[in-house]
Parts: structure tokens; C-alpha cells; sequence
């Protein structure tokens, strides 16, 4: 999977995987403020052509490096981020139970973002 660049697109709230120039994989986002920093993974989606090459991973992995450079929690609704968390808990420190309910709170605000 070398081939496989990831770059943030905070403006679009997308963590992209892009082979050859294409988009193939992505995590759609959004950023939380209160009551604490977070990214909120929300959905993740690959490309039928290329899922099993562990893009999915690789953006969930991605995302909570992101979070710890920029000092701040991954919230996630996502399911797939979600098990990858429970499988990777040395690398996707929980979070706190009122950030997720911030975090569910502002998805049922926006309805039309995702």
C-alpha cells in the first residue's frame, strides 16, 4: 500500500486516501470545539476496487496521529472507527463520554452535513 498517499482536507472535512491522482478512501469529519478539542469521524468509505488493501486502517490510523499532533481527542461515530479503536487501544485513546454526547448532539444539529 505505498502507493497510498493520506492528506487532510480540513476545509471539505475529509481525510483522503488517494492513489494515482484519485481520491479512493476516505473519513468524513468535523471538528469539535466544546466542551473539549476533537475530531468526529463520522463516516468511512473506500472505493469498492480497492477495499481489502487496509486503506480503512490507514485512515483511522492517520486520523489519530492527526488528533495528537494537533493536541486534540478523536470522538467517533463512525462504527468502522469505532472497532478499529477497540482493536487498536494503544494507538486510539478513548474518549471521554461527554465529548461523545457533545459530539452526537452537534450531528443531530447539523443534519444536512452528513
Amino acid at each position: 500500500m505505498s502507493d497510498i498517499e493520506i492528506r487532510d482536507d480540513r476545509a471539505a472535512g475529509r481525510l483522503e486516501a488517494v492513489a494515482g491522482g484519485e481520491v479512493v478512501g476516505r473519513i468524513e469529519y468535523f471538528v469539535l470545539d466544546a466542551p473539549a478539542g476533537a475530531l468526529v469521524p463520522v463516516h468511512t468509505i473506500v472505493e469498492p476496487a480497492h477495499e481489502g488493501k487496509g486503506i480503512a486502517g490507514s485512515l483511522a490510523r492517520e486520523l489519530y496521529v492527526l488528533a495528537g499532533r494537533e493536541g486534540v481527542t478523536v470522538a467517533p461515530l463512525c462504527p468502522y472507527v469505532v472497532k478499529w479503536a477497540e482493536r487498536h487501544p494503544d494507538e486510539a485513546p478513548a474518549a471521554d463520554p461527554e465529548l461523545l454526547r457533545a459530539a452526537k448532539d452537534w450531528l443531530r444539529a447539523h443534519p444536512g452535513r452528513f
